[in-house]
């Protein structure tokens, strides 16, 4: 892949039918926590390669994928396809998202891999929360969105139940060398923060975790 085009890649790189949802409670822990933890050791490179996915439930090989791959394998493990829950609200409200890459139809292969694209649908789910600096208003499970270098590169994570040593979540993501889970909440300027619903139905939320 030509390196302008991996750029516009990693820029973006940013359920099926939605369903009625549930708000994640304040808990120690949370489904997407865990699923995302579980790909540590997992995912182990980053790689921002344009893929040709399979439709619905498509993935980019286990060892590899981007920042926002840490969100969708987590939202999937606890029942909610990013990938044909953000086409099927593209392909109805296409101008209400990000108009960045030159398409003209929405791309089930990449839409739900870019950042920017993410945000739009988490906040017309109704997901939006506050951007603070206080390390409290973010909970187990919460979206952020970050910018790395003045809106050249963005990058999103999830909140996780652990702490760093001065009280702030760690973050689960993958910023270059696969998922992670490290001291990053407060380290770049924040641009989104999301809580997520999951369905009523999702057996990890009815536990109460």
């Amino acid at each position: 892949m030509k390196r302008s085009a991996a750029l516009l890649l990693i820029l973006g790189l940013a359920t099926a039918t939605l369903l009625p949802a549930q708000e994640l409670a304040p808990a120690a822990t949370s489904p997407l926590v865990e699923a995302a933890r579980a790909r540590i050791g997992v995912t182990t490179s980053y790689d921002p390669a344009y893929v040709a996915l399979p439709y619905p439930g498509g993935d980019v090989p286990d060892d590899r994928g981007v920042c926002t791959d840490v969100v969708v394998r987590a939202f999937r493990k606890v029942g909610v396809d990013l990938q044909k829950a953000v086409h099927e609200d593209m392909k109805e409200n296409f101008s209400k998202y990000p108009q960045r890459w030159g398409l003209k139809r929405p791309d089930r292969n990449i839409d739900h891999r870019r950042v920017p694209n993410l945000q739009a649908y988490f906040k017309r789910r109704g997901w939006e929360r506050p951007i603070t600096d206080k390390a409290a208003d973010y909970l187990p499970g919460d979206v952020v969105a970050w910018d790395l270098t003045g809106r050249v590169l963005v990058h999103v994570g999830l909140v996780s139940d652990r702490k760093s040593s001065s009280g702030d979540p760690l973050i689960l993501h993958n910023i270059g060398s696969g998922t992670e889970e490290s001291d990053a909440l407060f380290r770049f300027a924040i641009i989104g923060h999301y809580r997520p619903r999951l369905p009523e139905n999702n057996p990890a939320t009815a536990t109460g975790r």
